[in-house]
């Protein structure tokens, strides 16, 4: 049995991973979604980056979990990789889903091509507001699963954008994959294709979009099991 901590991207709470999550309890593991704080059922709480940061490894700590495979998808790669370092030898591995990866000093919007997404923050009270479903075209998603997202989403507090990463040693030493789905770009970005080159570091491939714990939960959570048993 493995314990897996698992962390959805920008204004998805724990809900996002109810069919991974079953296909795993039914493999034998121990699926722990979690809700970052300001999210859906958390959607009051004030949060910044480093309460994300902090969200992962009280819950971690909390439940004095060992062997821990945490895993982000899309923004929540910043936080959980920097929780990974934080928890020390509690952690097994640590698996990017199509994400972004923490870079020290740098937030998850530096180096993003336009400010739309800054002003958009601005305009909307601090939140990064919710998407209609032409964001979620062409990503192997049915209008079922679109459907599902747009429900299940909630504005996002703009703070855990825009606020730096806290590194406390080299990313490249974690034991680390990265799943890269190709719908969503066939290449990684260039900091994970730098990171892909150590030997702690592997890359798995999934032919699907952005969101696959919704396009192809079974998939994604056979990966996470094989990844768990490794």
């Amino acid at each position: 049995m493995t314990n897996f901590v698992l962390v959805a991207g920008a204004r998805l709470g724990a809900s996002a991973w109810d069919e991974v999550a079953a296909e795993l309890r039914a493999a034998g593991h121990e699926p722990r979604p979690l809700t970052l704080s300001g999210l859906a059922e958390k959607r009051d709480v004030p949060a910044g980056q480093q309460t994300h940061v902090r969200d992962i490894v009280d819950e971690v700590e909390r439940l004095d979990l060992r062997e821990v495979v945490l895993v982000g998808h899309s923004y929540s790669g910043v936080p959980v990789g920097q929780a990974a370092q934080r928890i020390g030898g509690r952690l097994r591995r640590v698996v990017f889903v199509d994400s972004s990866v923490p870079v020290d000093g740098e937030s998850f919007l530096d180096g993003w091509p336009s400010d739309d997404v800054r002003r958009t923050i601005e305009e909307s009270g601090g939140f990064w507001r919710p998407v209609g479903p032409e964001h979620y075209a062409d990503q192997g998603l049915t209008d079922e699963q679109i459907s599902r997202i747009i429900d299940r989403s909630s504005p996002h507090p703009g703070a855990t954008l825009t606020e730096p990463a806290v590194l406390t040693g080299p990313l490249d030493k974690l034991p680390a994959t990265y799943v890269k789905c190709l719908l969503d770009g066939e290449e990684p970005m260039p900091v994970v294709a730098e990171l892909l080159k150590n030997e702690s570091w592997e890359l798995v491939e999934m032919d699907t979009g952005h969101w696959p714990m919704f396009s192809r939960p079974r998939e994604l959570a056979g990966i996470l099991a094989e990844l768990g048993a490794s």
